[in-house]
């Protein structure tokens, strides 16, 4: 037994013990370190993947007979970070932020802890954490924090999901024993987020009851399309349950106005005498724009530019009515800046979970005994993982004015790339341009820009599809040089019609997202040229290939 022992934390701290632990950590964050170039996006030259690359792995690796050294166990750990994506200032791809120092050290500390959030004898530091963080966010976003209450869970998509099984049981308290009626339906925005359709599909309302509602040209939830779509609904013997507003789409930062969402829903509810729809905010991304929410636009104390402020304001007229919403999530390990996982979901009426509660007799090994007050018998997840410890690292140490600073600075950069970007590339479109946020799609077309020409329906599904085409193409291309520029893309930024047909179809569209904090105008200049670079790459192979 002396034999494994020495592979644990000390049970009495002693010096040596703890040394050596610190030693390993030390040695996996120099090497890390040593693989740093900030003008890279990168730990060192991207590893590149034969074809047999994970046959050979399933085919080769086995356990060990006899365990290794931790020297060695660290090497090959090492390893792994060869050539792993980095958040330096030339990672701007998809929302896949840095986690800061308070975050890791909060995820640390829990996972040194070790403790299951499940039941506060277990985890009594995740347990009193994650009610200060309950607590601070609804504070922030406008809840009322004596009725409010939540949980952190597995991302939006465990948001979306909750959100979905408080929604049913507010309608069919006994849904959980006896099922869910097969005439539930569910809506969201054309542009929402995937989530949703997982979570239909889990819970038995079935894709097919998912309402997908029309997105406008500033790509968010189309609200007379809601309207009709909800009636159509009722009048078909259907029951609308859950409205999901998503507040800063992933692709494009589409902002779905969740007080219009909410008016409609008591206008329907009072003509057809029903039952409170419940509306969660998907304000997994956006929503830490509502940090913005007191911030005094007309003295502007952080002394943002113009054009900054401007934005700002104009997010925040959206954002600042989250507490509307009946239930909402934030991923703090998108704009919040700590680690995978850390998700925070938030129910406007915390009595609303009493009705996913389980009785005691169903836990008989935790949460009824004369010990403990505080078990979460309400989260689809049974162990839970404490990530509430990061998430109040991370908001200690940021406080409301430091993420104001981090969430101005995307809004900043991104600003300032729209325009580099136009100066440069005539044949471009920014397809996105009506949402301000850290995110800017782009769309290269033949000749010349003709965005609006799709976006008012007036193409035909053959020049989509060509310019689809021609835009998958610039995607391997930045695909295959992001060690020097990380750019995102996406295969469905938006839907938009054609002239010549009744569907509606799928916009490609490559992707600036500044998720760095090391990202600053100062570095665009690089950033654009390489965007170019490629963009002339692809116009060289095209006129190979039609030669």
């Amino acid at each position: 037994m002396k034999d494994v022992q020495h592979l644990f934390p000390s049970e009495d701290g002693n010096q040596f013990e703890q040394v050596t632990f610190l030693s390993y950590i030390e040695k996996v964050i120099m090497a890390i370190d040593s693989s740093k170039d900030p003008n890279k996006s990168t730990l060192g030259p991207i590893l590149e993947k034969s074809d047999d690359f994970y046959k050979d792995i399933i085919e080769n690796e086995k356990t060990p007979n006899t365990g290794l050294e931790m020297d060695l166990v660290l090497d090959e750990l090492i390893k792994l970070t060869k050539g792993h994506p980095y958040h330096t200032r030339n990672f701007v791809t998809n929302v896949l932020p840095m986690a800061s120092i308070p975050g890791i050290i909060g995820n640390l500390t829990n996972t040194l802890l070790n403790g299951n959030n499940l039941w506060d004898v277990y985890g009594p530091a995740a347990a009193e954490t994650e009610v200060k963080v309950i607590t601070m966010m609804s504070k922030l976003v406008g809840y009322d924090h004596t009725k409010s209450w939540g949980y952190t869970t597995w991302g939006g998509q465990g948001a979306v999901f909750s959100g979905l099984r408080v929604a049913v049981a507010k309608q069919f308290p006994k849904a959980k024993e006896e099922g869910v009626p097969n005439n539930l339906y569910c809506f969201a925005s054309e542009n929402a987020h995937y989530s949703l359709l997982k979570s239909v599909e889990a819970v038995g309302i079935g894709s097919n009851h998912l309402i997908r509602v029309k997105a406008g040209k500033d790509h968010s939830m189309d609200m007379e399309d809601l309207q009709m779509k909800l009636e159509e609904t009722i009048n078909n013997g259907g029951i609308p349950v859950y409205i999901v507003a998503t507040t800063g789409t992933t692709d494009c930062f589409g902002i779905d106005d969740v007080q219009s969402v909410k008016a409609i829903t008591t206008k329907m509810e009072k003509k057809y005498n029903l039952k409170p729809i419940h509306i969660h905010a998907d304000s997994a991304l956006g929503g830490f724009y509502s940090l913005f929410r007191e911030y005094d636009f007309i003295q502007n104390p952080l002394a943002f530019e113009e054009d900054v402020l401007k934005a700002l304001s104009a997010i925040n007229e959206r954002m600042q009515y989250l507490y509307v919403a009946d239930s909402l999530c934030f991923d703090f390990q998108k704009l919040g800046q700590t680690p995978y996982l850390t998700s925070l979901f938030l129910v406007k009426n915390g009595s609303d979970l009493g009705l996913l509660d389980l009785e005691e007799f169903e836990t008989p090994y935790v949460g009824n005994r004369g010990y403990g007050s505080y078990h979460t018998g309400y989260t689809l997840e049974c162990s839970r993982m404490g990530s509430s410890i990061a998430i109040y690292a991370a908001l200690l140490s940021f406080g409301v004015e430091g993420y104001q600073q981090i969430l101005a600075n995307y809004v900043r950069v991104n600003l300032a790339f729209r325009k580099k970007l136009a100066a440069r590339i005539p044949n471009m479109s920014i397809t996105n341009s009506e949402n301000i946020g850290p995110i800017t799609t782009i769309r290269i077309y033949e000749d010349g820009a003709n965005w609006e020409l799709e976006l008012n329906g007036e193409a035909t599904h053959e020049q989509i599809q060509k310019t689809n085409d021609l835009n998958y193409e610039l995607f391997e291309i930045l695909g295959e040089h992001r060690e020097e520029v990380f750019f995102g893309d996406t295969k469905r930024q938006c839907l938009v019609d054609a002239v010549n047909s009744d569907e509606r179809f799928p916009i490609y569209a490559a992707k600036f997202f500044s998720i760095s904090p090391y990202t600053e105008v100062e570095h665009l200049d690089h950033i654009v040229q390489a965007f170019e670079n490629a963009v002339e790459r692809m116009e060289k192979k095209e006129t190979v290939y039609v030669l």
